[in-house]
């Protein structure tokens, strides 16, 4: 988690381990996350990074959704994101900024006793959610700038 970023022996432990780990990076600037990469890689490749603001709910204008690209060029490793806002739309965002892993925080009733209640997605939204993250990459499409086949007829009647 987010708060054991700076615990230099649970990373070792943990990165000695064996297993693949997923390490939050709220309340991290480049500094923390830039050591923490360093103990670890000195013990295993198998890592992943999530960014993510630890506020629960974390506010819309802090979310910087931008490092996502950013930590991936940085570490050379899989990113992930995890959200802690109200809306689905950040999320897709991440996605669509290269987050490989997408982890939120689910709930059966945001009035329920807990800190991330209020945040979490309950069960239709988290289903909302899976349904556009599938449509994300369709509507990323790649690189290639072409004439798609639903263009071609109208493409033949507009210019003949």
């Amino acid at each position: 988690p987010s708060a054991h970023i700076t615990n230099k022996e649970l990373l070792i432990e943990c990165a000695q381990s064996n297993i693949p780990l997923v390490i939050s990076t709220g309340m991290s600037d480049w500094k923390i996350v830039d050591e923490a990469v360093e103990i670890i890689g000195k013990y295993t490749e198998k890592f992943a990074l999530l960014h993510c603001n630890s506020t629960y709910p974390a506010l819309i204008h802090e979310l910087n959704l931008n490092v996502i690209p950013a930590m991936k060029e940085r570490y050379g490793c899989m990113v992930g994101y995890s959200g802690h806002e109200y809306d689905l739309e950040p999320t897709v965002l991440a996605v669509a900024l290269g987050a490989n892993i997408i982890e939120r925080h689910i709930t059966i009733d945001h009035n329920m006793w807990g800190t991330d209640q209020e945040s979490s997605l309950e069960v239709h939204a988290m289903d909302l959610l899976r349904k556009r993250l599938i449509d994300v990459k369709y509507i990323l499409g790649n690189k290639e700038k072409i004439i798609t086949d639903s263009e071609k007829p109208v493409m033949k009647k507009l210019r003949g």
